[in-house]
């Protein structure tokens, strides 16, 4: 079997795991998205990760396992097309691995480096993803995007994240922090000094990855 076969047959072995519906087209895409990553890092250093396999995991599968939390949500609340708002995006994740999985929502990318924008716009248009847009400058900056989902992975702390990215959350939204560990603290911080409160942590199960993951979901008092 070719390297690239046993990439597809993990990508779709992961996408089952998380009960994540891919079709062979999707899971192509996706495996073009990590090979656009890889080698455009070498010239703008979109991400710390340069091993083909790190990426795969620590990129992929770990943006792959909020699409099932992400429908269940929206499922309840938005029938029609979600607007999902992907901030410090940096080379577009999790958004651009949302906008495969899911071509009905509509995934804009924001992150303050324009290089790193410029390069969600290459893949949105070399993966014919006509979902997928990115916008460069600071989320605190841009005019509101009212989002369905604010979403960010290891952007800042749950405070600063919600302080700076809060006009942006449609009346009815909600805000999605993919952390690591439960992050109490932060968690403390964000509820003593915002109105904002964590509604739920979610565990995360990341295929592949020996290591704590959770979703913070967070909403308005």
């Amino acid at each position: 079997m070719s390297e690239q076969l046993l990439e597809a047959h993990r990508v779709m072995k992961a996408a089952e795991q998380l009960g994540v519906s891919l079709s062979s087209r999707q899971a192509e895409q996706l495996l073009q998205y990590m090979a656009l990553l890889l080698k455009w890092n070498r010239t703008y250093n979109l991400t710390a990760l340069r091993d083909p396999e790190q990426v795969l995991i620590q990129h992929i599968f770990d943006s792959l396992s909020v699409v099932i939390p992400f429908e269940k949500y929206l499922d309840t609340k938005k029938p029609s097309a979600a607007v999902i708002v992907d901030v410090g995006s940096g080379g577009g994740l999790p958004g651009v691995v949302l906008a495969i999985c899911h071509p009905d929502w509509k995934i804009t990318c924001v992150d303050a480096v324009e290089k790193k924008m410029a390069f969600v716009r290459q893949v949105s248009a070399a993966l014919n993803l006509d979902n997928l847009s990115a916008q460069h400058g600071r989320i605190e900056a841009l005019d509101p995007l009212n989002a369905d989902i604010l979403v960010s992975r290891a952007f800042a702390s749950l405070h600063d994240f919600v302080s700076l990215g809060q006009k942006h959350v449609a009346p009815n939204g909600i805000v999605a922090a993919m952390k690591g560990q439960q992050p109490a603290t932060e968690i403390a911080e964000l509820e003593q000094n915002t109105t904002w409160k964590v509604i739920r942590t979610e565990p995360l199960h990341v295929p592949e990855l020996g290591a704590q993951r959770c979703l913070v979901w967070i909403g308005r008092h």
